[in-house]
């Protein structure tokens, strides 16, 4: 196995992990990704929207980290944001996440980083499991808001 950044090469087979992973957390039916989406905003933009490292094994994608990066924080170090860490289910409990996580890591140190930040669905207690032997806490002190599109769109024409 594998661990790498991913190519512009890789799209056809990082969406269908996208989906998979769409499935998984229950948000299918509103995943509007496409090949082109990914092409134009991680491989052709300068700098891109999101980094993408991928797990491979005999020449098939089994696993994905998206990432991208917050440049001016508070600590005066970027912080990086992980958007979404998949791993193809019969590829699980086989240490493909943690090798992911550990090349994030190295990424986060290379770039100087103050921090790794990345959110995980309360029903999904196996992944914070996996989280918290890696090392991570979950943070007590914030509350993550969001505001739909309709809710920002009213706010903007008020």
């Amino acid at each position: 196995m594998q661990i790498r950044r991913a190519v512009e090469a890789d799209v056809p087979n990082l969406l269908p992990l996208m989906r998979e992973l769409a499935q998984f957390e229950k948000y299918a039916d509103a995943f509007a990704i496409t090949e082109e989406m990914l092409r134009e905003q991680g491989f052709r933009r300068s700098p891109p929207d999101f980094h993408c490292l991928v797990a491979e094994e005999n020449g098939v994608l089994i696993g994905l980290l998206v990432y991208y990066f917050v440049p001016f924080t508070y600590r005066a170090k970027p912080n990086v944001i992980i958007k979404e860490l998949y791993v193809a289910d019969e590829h699980r409990s086989k240490g493909v996440g943690k090798l992911l996580m550990k090349a994030i890591a190295t990424e986060a140190e290379q770039a100087g980083c103050g921090l790794i930040k990345w959110y995980v669905a309360k029903w999904n207690q196996r992944s914070i499991e996996f989280y918290e032997r890696l090392g991570a806490k979950i943070d007590p002190d914030w509350h993550e808001f969001q505001m739909s599109e309709k809710t920002f769109r009213d706010l903007a024409a008020s």
